[in-house]
């Protein structure tokens, strides 16, 4: 644990800036997200995760267009406060975001924003399932994120494509197991049984 950490876990009323959080850099194990504020710690993903997002960018990366570009495991700020309050970040397990986003990063610090991710993918874990299919779809859908896939690795290994609605949030477009096939937001067809 970083001494930022140790100095916040003293204020323990003290909620979190999204600038804040981005000064804490990395954590020593498992990762971190910031909902509303409050840091939260989640565990290392196991092996079959990991290995379904690394198949998932391998099969992915040579469909997309030049100005997209796959990035594994980064932080998101969800753009749902200003940047002097209590804010919300998650770090899904793959996004689809503007090649432009990581120069911006590079540049001027902070971390990708949610206006500039086309795609966000998370992949279900034993204890992320209801995280997952609840409280991140409706933290993506509310940053504006236009489409969210479910990857769960339990066999037989699914994926739930989302699609974002001006009125009603996610309204999910397909549930495929074997191979996945959309259009939305690029052609794509992923056998999903390489995936573990």
């Amino acid at each position: 644990m970083t001494a930022e950490m140790h100095e916040l876990e003293a204020d323990s009323f003290h909620l979190l800036t999204i600038g804040e959080y981005a000064a804490l850099g990395e954590t020593e194990h498992g990762y971190t997200e910031l909902i509303e504020g409050r840091l939260i710690m989640s565990p290392s993903p196991v092996p079959d995760h990991n290995n379904a997002a690394l198949e998932l960018a391998v099969a992915l990366r040579p469909r997309l267009r030049e100005d997209v570009e796959v990035q594994l495991d980064v932080d998101i700020n969800l753009q749902l406060a200003p940047l002097d309050e209590p804010g919300s970040s998650r770090r899904p397990d793959l996004i689809v975001v503007q090649r432009d986003a990581r120069k911006r990063v590079r540049a001027e610090g902070g971390m990708v924003r949610a206006s500039e991710v086309l795609l966000v993918v998370e992949i279900v874990s034993p204890s992320s399932r209801r995280i997952d299919h609840v409280h991140k779809r409706n933290d993506y859908a509310d940053a504006g994120i236009p489409n969210y896939w479910i990857i769960d690795i339990d066999e037989p290994i699914s994926l739930t494509a989302c699609r974002l609605t001006e009125q009603f949030g996610y309204q999910d477009d397909q549930t495929s197991t074997g191979t996945f096939r959309t259009e939305v937001p690029f052609p794509v067809e992923i056998n999903l049984d390489r995936l573990v």
